[in-house]
């Protein structure tokens, strides 16, 4: 199964946990082989904290991918729009089956010795 670890503030990291957040949103699309996201929390936690699948791929104008996704966004519009200005397109990521980690992660777990900026490709569950 191919993954991809992303880098997520952890207040939006819990809300993805506590199903508040039903979709992440990015300024461009993964690979097409891609069917789960593993969510890296950035500091002060700095740990891989859960995962979830991806059940659809939404890519479209900025204001079309919002009225599809206002009611789980997890994020106030205000911010969308900020996060979005100036661009095309955007990508939103409809999660399910999330599961939050009892004991955390480490990056080392994975293979990855850095921090990725936005996201990094895995191919293989850690052991």
């Amino acid at each position: 199964m191919s993954a991809m670890l992303l880098s997520i503030k952890p207040e939006y990291a819990q809300r993805i946990i506590d199903g508040t957040k039903q979709f992440e949103f990015r300024t461009r699309r993964c690979r097409e082989d891609i069917t789960k996201i593993i969510f890296y929390s950035t500091v002060p936690e700095s740990a891989v904290v859960g995962e979830a699948e991806i059940e659809e791929v939404l890519v479209g104008a900025p204001s079309t991918i919002w009225e599809k996704t206002k009611h789980a966004a997890g994020i106030p519009r205000s911010f969308f729009r900020q996060y979005y200005k100036g661009r095309p397109q955007a990508v939103a990521y409809k999660l399910r089956n999330v599961i939050a980690y009892e004991t955390p992660k480490a990056l080392s777990d994975y293979g990855i010795t850095h921090v990725p900026q936005s996201f990094i490709y895995i191919e293989d569950e850690p052991c």
